[in-house]
């Protein structure tokens, strides 16, 4: 019987823990999408207890808790931060086969020195530890980075942001990691939405740019990508409920924007037709600025409304759609190309189902360009754990060039979950060792240790032209 979370874990081959101990933990760690605040990496924020890194905004931890009949007064109420870690850990013993549970403890091995196991009857020693340990100097949110061998991350930012902290941060020059921001126009493309024309009011405050049209409002996005250029904006990201293909005349979305600045509601169609012209136009854009374009889709959000009401968003609500639009999403990546030629893309979808289809629609669009210039994502959300991220990478290999994957990101709000990348890697030669093992592939050192370290890192600084040393 192999020992809890040793060395070895998830490692079960000679190759596999070649790879990982020789290769790829070697190996530094890029973090192109990720929804920490740049404001506690300037302030260099110190936290005063685990619950505050651990539960602050983690709705993955939320959802288990309320799944252990746990009360909201526990999870993102106002309960005491000590009563709340004593809710998680009565929650972790009993999350066999979860992945929160390997994080969680990967967390606490690394960043805490801890190599038991939380649960109910070890609650108070693990959280008198971990805070001990969080007053240090070394466990502030710089360290924490740095230490975690991160050479460049890029938040998650809207249009209408003035990336003040972005600012603080690159102007600082005792600290040597790159935080970039990243484009999110979720709020401009979701006309749908009550508060669409108030955030167009916004968005023309901010570009010093009135808006009374669809092309006033090209113009004012535009305005703002080139002042997220200048602060070395690389990467671009939407969350797509699903991937739509309307097209529809200048004319006709003109008219539906003239109906939503009015506060007037518009169809279902009209809302797809929408938002296939604003793709349709930003991917240019992507295009000319050289950005990466990301489409997250596949997620049905915000479904209790009840809960909706009481917290909002992001609050762990979520689920996966079975709706797959492999016409919608081949259309319009065509209609893209043909309209000033693709970005370099990376397709995420939250079903797994969807897996085979990103494999087969990446081969219809790349191209000399860029290696690996279409991309399937890695697993993400509810796919990033040791099945979800075996069965992806697989399918990907089946169906494309596994060794141009640009692997792991965080998608995180917490400075803790680097851990997630260390994660990926044991999984990632896991896999890889086993085809060795089986015959399946050659065991040539060097042809092994170049893909490992392209799909660890490599290839992520290469793909998205990051300046890191």
């Amino acid at each position: 019987m192999k020992q809890f979370m040793d060395k070895d874990f998830l490692l079960t081959n000679e190759v596999a823990k070649e790879l990982f101990f020789d290769v790829a933990n070697t190996m530094p760690i890029v973090d192109y999408h990720c929804h920490i605040d740049p404001k506690e990496i300037a302030e260099d924020r110190k936290f005063e207890n685990i619950t505050q890194v651990w539960l602050g905004d983690d709705h993955y931890k939320w959802r288990q808790m309320r799944s252990n009949g746990v009360d909201e007064y526990y999870i993102t109420g106002d309960a005491p931060d000590r009563e709340k870690f004593q809710k998680w850990a009565e929650t972790l013993e009993k999350a066999i086969g979860n992945p929160l549970f390997h994080w969680s403890h990967l967390e606490l091995q690394r960043y805490f020195g801890y190599h038991g196991v939380l649960n109910s009857k070890t609650a108070e020693e693990v959280w008198n530890l971990c805070n001990e340990k969080l007053q240090q100097d070394d466990m502030s949110v710089r360290n924490l980075i740095k230490n975690s061998n991160v050479k460049l991350l890029c938040t998650t930012d809207d249009p209408i942001d003035d990336l003040h902290w972005h600012k603080v941060i690159k102007a600082d020059e005792t600290f040597d990691v790159k935080v970039l921001p990243a484009w999110r126009p979720d709020k401009a493309m979701r006309i749908n939405k009550p508060e669409f024309a108030d955030y167009m009011s916004q968005l023309a405050a901010v570009s010093e740019i009135e808006i009374h049209t669809f092309e006033d409002m090209k113009k004012a996005i535009i305005k703002r990508m080139e002042y997220f250029n200048e602060m070395g904006c690389l990467v671009s990201d939407h969350g797509l409920d699903y991937v739509m293909y309307a097209p529809a005349s200048d004319e006709e979305i003109e008219k539906i924007f003239e109906k939503r600045l009015n506060h007037e509601a518009v169809t279902a169609l009209e809302c797809d037709q929408y938002k296939t012209a604003f793709l349709l136009f930003i991917a240019k854009e992507y295009k000319r600025l050289g950005w990466v374009m990301q489409l997250h889709y596949g997620c049905k959000r915000d479904n209790n409304t009840t809960m909706y009401n009481k917290l909002g968003p992001d609050t762990g609500y979520d689920c996966i759609s079975n709706f797959a639009p492999a016409d919608q999403l081949t259309n319009m990546l065509d209609a893209i190309n043909e309209n000033g030629g693709l970005p370099k893309t990376i397709l995420y979808s939250l079903n797994p189902g969807d897996d085979e289809l990103i494999g087969t629609v990446l081969g219809c669009f790349q191209d000399s360009k860029a290696v690996g210039k279409i991309q399937q994502g890695s697993a993400w959300w509810f796919n990033d754990h040791k099945v979800g991220m075996t069965n992806q990478m697989t399918s990907l290999a089946n169906l494309s060039l596994l060794g141009n994957f640009i692997g792991m990101l965080t998608d995180s709000r917490s400075f803790l979950s680097y851990t997630r990348h260390e994660y990926f890697r044991r999984i990632m030669c896991e896999l890889i060792g086993g085809w060795v093992e089986n015959g399946e592939y050659p065991n040539d050192e060097k042809a092994l240790e170049k893909i490992v370290k392209g799909i660890s890192y490599n290839n992520a600084v290469r793909y998205f032209g990051f300046d890191v040393k």
